[in-house]
Parts: C-alpha cells; structure tokens; sequence
C-alpha cells in the first residue's frame, strides 16, 4: 500500500501557487476530495485557538475552535453545492501528541457540522509503514494530489504535486482501504481524548500546517 509515492514524480509549488490552485481545481467538478494525515506535531500559526493552546490558555483556545462552527458549516454547504463529498482520516500515535489532542477538539467541531472524519491508530498501520510512513496527501479526484512541504524553519512552503493518474488512483485506493478499517471519530474521541488532562504545547520541532 502506498509502496509507488515515493517514487513518484511531482513539482513543487510554492505557497500562493498551490493555495491558488487548489481552490480552481477544487471548484471544477472534483466529485470528492480525500485528505490523510500523519505527521504528529505541527503549528497552526495566525490560527486564534492554536494560538491560545500555545500560550496555554486551553480553556479560550476550546472556545476559540468553537468559534469556527459556523464557518466550517458554510464549507460543508459549499462543497454540497459543489458535489464535492469530503472524507479525512487522521492516524494518531500513543501517547498522543499535545498537538494531536488540541487538533482533535478542532476536528470535533467539523465533525459535529457533517464533515467525515475517520480516526485510526499508528499501531494498526506499522505493518504498512514497515519501509515508510503513509504520506500525509490531499487527494482531489482522480485529477491531482498534494504533499505539503515545509521550510527549513518549519514552515508550510508549498507542496509538491502528483498528476500521473496511476499514482493517483494507487495512492486513493490506499487511502479507501484505510478509510474503511478507519474508527468513527466520536467513538475514538470519547475513549482516547475526551478522558486527557488539558495538554500543555510541545516544544518538539513543527511545521506549519495553515488552516483547520
């Protein structure tokens, strides 16, 4: 699963770039967009609730994530408009990360407005990622798929993009498997987060992800 991206051939865009041209292919007529995450720590810069989960004010940065409500809301409308069906799966490590935690909280506000969102554990992937991690992709259709990168500072620099279709319908099988063996992310939630203290922001080395 997953064995062709490393391999595979790409470009890199650079942050406008690919900002802007994610949001062109995204309104012509995709049919869905599938999102994998994987890596564990990663800052959310400019971002209010981050911002405050950093500075270790937990409880605003909560309110904060709630705040988003609506707007997630209008996404999830504007992408029923679109006939674009959204699905993410998030892979989590134990013990989980601050990051992952204060992100979870964000998550379950999207969940809460219809987004799908499908939880699934590191351990049950490590026969998978024997060689390499699962990529961390933003696939849209079978039409082109995205790798964040970041800079040397850690900071989201772009990404690299994939159109060769073989690759792409490789990389989003991989993806549908996954999906499928995937957790319902309130019943993930309320076992494995919910019962967490408040976690405290790490200092281990981030990249900047941009917006929720």
């Amino acid at each position: 699963m997953f064995d062709s991206f490393p391999r595979g051939a790409s470009e890199r865009l650079n942050r406008p770039a690919y900002h802007a041209e994610l949001g062109r292919i995204y309104s012509s007529g995709i049919g869905f967009l599938n999102k994998l995450e994987r890596g564990q720590h990663f800052q959310e810069r400019s971002f209010p609730s981050w911002e405050a989960f950093a500075a270790g004010d937990w409880e605003r940065a909560l309110s904060l994530a709630d705040e988003r409500r609506e707007e997630y809301a209008r996404e999830i409308r504007r992408a029923s408009e679109l006939g674009v069906t959204h699905r993410r799966l998030r892979v989590v490590e134990f013990p989980v990360t601050p990051y992952v935690q204060w992100e979870l909280f964000v998550l379950r506000v999207r969940v809460d407005v219809g987004d799908a969102i499908r939880m699934i554990d590191a351990r049950d992937i490590s026969g998978i990622e024997r060689n390499h991690p699962v990529p961390e992709v933003v696939i849209l259709g079978d039409v082109v798929m995205y790798e964040v990168v970041y800079d040397e500072d850690g900071n989201a620099a772009g990404a690299n993009r994939y159109t060769d279709s073989s690759l792409i319908r490789e990389t989003n099988a991989g993806f549908d498997a996954l999906y499928e063996r995937g957790e319902g992310f309130h019943t993930f939630f309320d076992r494995e987060i919910a019962p967490l203290a408040p976690p405290r922001a790490s200092g281990a080395p981030t990249g900047s992800r941009g917006s929720r």
